[in-house]
């Protein structure tokens, strides 16, 4: 037997009913008559006592007879199996795991903390119950070692000044990289058995040692992002400016005096701070 087998065992009701009347019948035989030869009559009463099973929703029994498999009962119920057989109770409910915070190297071995929120449950209770040692440790062991897998396939963020201009990163590509956790995670579990719901980054940052550093080289690529911004919107405003004046003919600019226009208006709409205007009294050229 290789794979899992689904048994219904019989109604437990049935039994239990056969068994009041023959524990009861006997003793009061044995009393009543005062014969001893009733008494094996009890011990298979008490016998038949072992035999009942009782399973809960989403739970499930392995059912094991001197050792070889015999079959699994996931329907919830009252039941009687054989009371040689030992059963084994596997949960059938999802369960959570929050990994542990691990510290590993990005793809482009900068030190990170990361760590996994996993949902999952049993799916196939013969290899969850006897391919692996303990299915629940298991499913820790693979989570942490898929985690690490994945933090050296992608880089935590992009960085395109340095040649490393990834389209897929830890920080920005959630979903991406949600689904190759998935995918790890469900090729490393399906030995035990076990489905996996949903896998997702819980918690991700750059190590203590370099996230001062991180922090400001993140804040100095944002700062030349926003004057990227601002250079190109001045620029934009000042030829619009220019084009308005010689359109509507409001005044006519040699090239010094343009020049000197574009360079007052781009240290106006370029600069930190106000500028202070100076008031021309004289004439147009003094």
């Amino acid at each position: 037997m290789k794979e899992e087998k689904i048994i219904i065992p019989a109604n437990g009701y049935l039994m239990l009913l056969v068994f009041l009347l023959l524990l009861f019948g006997n003793i009061f035989a044995m009393l009543y008559y005062e014969n001893p030869a009733f008494i094996p009559g009890i011990i298979i009463a008490l016998l038949i006592a072992f035999g009942f099973l009782m399973v809960n929703p989403n739970n499930s029994r392995v059912l094991l007879l001197f050792g070889k498999y015999v079959g699994t009962v996931k329907q919830n119920g009252f039941y009687w199996v054989n009371p040689f057989y030992t059963k084994k109770k596997i949960s059938l409910r999802a369960s959570n795991f929050d990994s542990e915070r691990l510290k590993v190297n990005d793809k482009l071995g900068n030190p990170i903390m990361i760590s996994t929120i996993l949902v999952w449950k049993v799916n196939n209770t013969y290899k969850a119950a006897f391919d692996v040692d303990n299915y629940e440790h298991f499913v820790r062991v693979q989570t942490d070692a898929a985690v690490r897998k994945l933090a050296s396939m992608y880089p935590y963020d992009n960085f395109a000044d340095e040649g490393h201009d990834e389209d897929i990163t830890l920080r920005s590509s959630v979903n991406e990289v949600s689904e190759a956790l998935e995918k790890e995670l469900e090729e490393r579990l399906a030995i035990a058995g076990i489905e996996v719901l949903e896998a997702r980054i819980g918690y991700l940052a750059y190590a203590q040692e370099i996230a001062s550093a991180m922090l400001k080289r993140q804040q100095a690529t944002a700062i030349v992002a926003a004057r990227h911004k601002i250079v190109e919107g001045a620029v934009s405003m000042v030829e619009m400016a220019l084009d308005e004046l010689n359109k509507k003919e409001l005044l006519v600019l040699d090239e010094e005096r343009k020049a000197a226009m574009v360079s007052n208006l781009l240290v106006i709409l370029c600069g930190d701070k106000d500028a202070s205007p100076v008031v021309n009294t004289g004439t147009l050229h003094q």
